[in-house]
């Protein structure tokens, strides 16, 4: 990963971010991927919540309501490997840079681990992740997948 703190905007005022497992939306949450989210549309509510118990999440809040308004998880080892996942900025609140203070939040959150890499998958968000130092794989024919659904 390039190190590249610096270009990340801050989080906007009026914003906060946690990674308190406990102030998680679950509700709000499983409705944006569900619904919303090309990557996890019509995803069970069972699976939803069983992929936040197994996972380390972050949130970002309206710090004088504390709603809710942006999402990530991150399922990883601790050790060696992570994987940036269900990114998602409620559509009342794009363009403001929360998706990419996330990254960069969860990026920094992460750092200390020592971690080797810090994978994603994107179709459509590639300049959001570029901003934090995620580029594309230099050798993708090296990755394989079981696709099992």
């Amino acid at each position: 990963m390039t190190d590249t703190h610096s270009t990340a905007p801050a989080l906007p005022d009026g914003y906060e971010i946690s990674a308190d497992t406990a102030r998680i939306d679950a509700d709000r949450v499983h409705r944006w991927l569900s619904t919303d989210a090309y990557w996890a549309k019509d995803r069970a509510r069972e699976h939803q919540d069983r992929a936040i118990a197994g996972s380390l999440n972050f949130g970002v809040y309206d710090s004088a309501s504390g709603e809710q308004v942006a999402y990530a998880r991150v399922v990883t080892d601790h050790a060696t490997f992570a994987w940036l996942c269900d990114v998602y900025v409620d559509r009342a609140v794009r363009g403001k840079n929360l998706g990419t203070a996330l990254v960069a939040a969860v990026r920094d959150h992460l750092e200390p681990l020592g971690l080797r890499r810090i994978m994603l998958a994107t179709q459509d968000a590639h300049g959001v992740y570029e901003k934090v130092g995620f580029a594309a794989l230099a050798e993708p024919g090296n990755w394989m997948a079981l696709v099992l659904r």
